[in-house]
């Protein structure tokens, strides 16, 4: 009798776990990138900690990132909770390969998968090397999971030959009765809904995970053009710094900005510690060179190459993955960066000063010694003086007058510190100097 009990006490519990489970929901759409990492990771371990029943993957997508796309499906291929890939609508290039990882694959009616081969920005097919590897990862996910990995292959590579498949000299793209026919797909639903019933799965809930606000300023903070952004404002930070006298509001900026470029890369995984050493050492010479040693040389020179290696290393994925495309990519964007912060540096530097913003902050009136005000006689007076500057001029900083320290400026030029110097010019609260050479 207690046998019998144990028993049924035992299937009672089974019907009850089993109305009881969660089936997880979530989309891979429009392009895949490295900011689709982090939502794709956080919706499986999420999963995995509540022993969901399955998660069911809806793909639209017409391709994006092999190394992005790689590591999405390693995460599905190893995880812990049955997996269902839904097809609605296309599942092309890296989308195909997302799609294989899945245990099972259901088609929407009018879906398609394949055209896997990997092409540039440009939509030009890629080198050899990058083809093969890509045909392998096609063949073993779908060796994995028991699907045929010649029509994987052939997603590929147009010259793989499959007998009975019409696609001379084309690469395989299936509808969804043909993936049904050639062992890709399982079935044909038209929504999430029917592939719950069909799998019998019961679920208790329908847990629906979207991408955060996090996970949405990462992908944001990951687009090529925002990327570019970035670094021109860290380097254009960067070269203010250096023009400019003690540690101020362009350098904070700077760091700001680097820190973002930085932090996302890290939270993506594209950006190692030794990228991040890089940067630190870089800022670190540069610092140095600001603070402690007069002039600009080898410090601040290595500085900033050390700051501009990380940069690059910073924007190129794992070596596998460094395409010739992504490579003149990451050439471009640092160039690009680097040319647009030395033209606004050039512009800010010599035109700020002279425009109406700056202006409006500098009393223009004049008020004389009957009013109550003495204006500051040493400035007034200081037209062809001569004197000392003692701190580097960035070209802002100061210099000594017959024994009084005065806020001088250049008209751009850098002149280091000990060196002599003449007023040419008093605008307001601005004295502009120059440099006396000597004979």
């Amino acid at each position: 009798m207690t046998k019998y009990f144990i028993l049924l006490l035992f299937l009672l519990t089974q019907i009850a776990f089993s109305q009881s489970g969660y089936v997880y929901h979530l989309r891979i759409e429009n392009e895949i990138d490295l900011g689709l990492i982090p939502y794709i990771k956080r919706g499986i371990e999420a999963a995995e900690q509540n022993s969901a029943k399955a998660i069911i993957f809806e793909i639209n997508t017409f391709g994006g990132r092999l190394d992005a796309a790689t590591e999405i499906k390693d995460l599905i291929l190893n995880c812990k909770v049955p997996t269902i890939a839904f097809v609605n609508k296309r599942a092309i290039s890296a989308g195909a390969l997302i799609t294989l990882s899945a245990k099972r694959i259901v088609m929407s009616p009018s879906s398609s998968i394949g055209a896997a081969t990997v092409v540039n920005e440009s939509g030009e097919k890629q080198a050899e090397k990058y083809q093969s590897y890509m045909r392998s990862e096609m063949r073993a996910t779908a060796e994995a999971n028991g699907r045929n990995p010649k029509i994987a292959e052939a997603m590929v590579d147009e010259t793989v030959k499959v007998e009975g498949l019409d696609d001379t000299n084309k690469l395989v793209t299936l509808t969804a009765k043909e993936a049904i026919k050639w062992g890709i797909a399982d079935t044909i639903l038209p929504s999430i809904r029917k592939i719950i019933e069909s799998q019998d799965l019961h679920p208790k809930e329908i847990i629906r995970i979207t991408p955060s606000t996090g996970e949405h300023v990462v992908r944001f903070l990951n687009n090529p053009i925002v990327i570019s952004i970035l670094l021109m404002v860290g380097m254009l930070g960067l070269f203010v710094e250096i023009k400019t006298p003690g540690w101020g509001f362009a350098g904070t900026i700077s760091l700001i900005a680097f820190f973002l470029f930085f932090g996302t890369g890290i939270v993506l995984e594209i950006v190692s510690v030794f990228d991040v050493i890089l940067f630190v050492s870089g800022v670190v010479l540069l610092i140095a060179e600001i603070f402690i040693i007069p002039g600009f040389g080898l410090f601040g020179l290595l500085g900033i190459i050390l700051v501009v290696i990380s940069m690059f290393l910073g924007l190129l994925p794992d070596f596998h993955f460094i395409t010739p495309d992504l490579f003149s990519n990451a050439v471009i964007e640092i160039a690009s960066a680097m040319v647009a912060s030395i033209v606004v540096g050039i512009f800010l530097v010599k035109y700020l000063p002279q425009t109406t913003l700056l202006n409006n902050f500098i009393l223009k009136t004049n008020i004389d010694g009957s009013s109550g005000y003495i204006s500051n006689k040493e400035i007034t007076l200081l037209i062809d003086k001569i004197g000392i500057a003692i701190s580097d001029l960035r070209p802002a900083g100061f210099a000594e007058f017959d024994g009084k320290r005065i806020d001088v400026v250049t008209e751009g030029n850098y002149i280091e510190k000990g060196q002599q110097v003449i007023v040419i010019k008093e605008e307001g609260s601005k004295v502009l100097v120059k440099l006396i050479e000597r004979s």
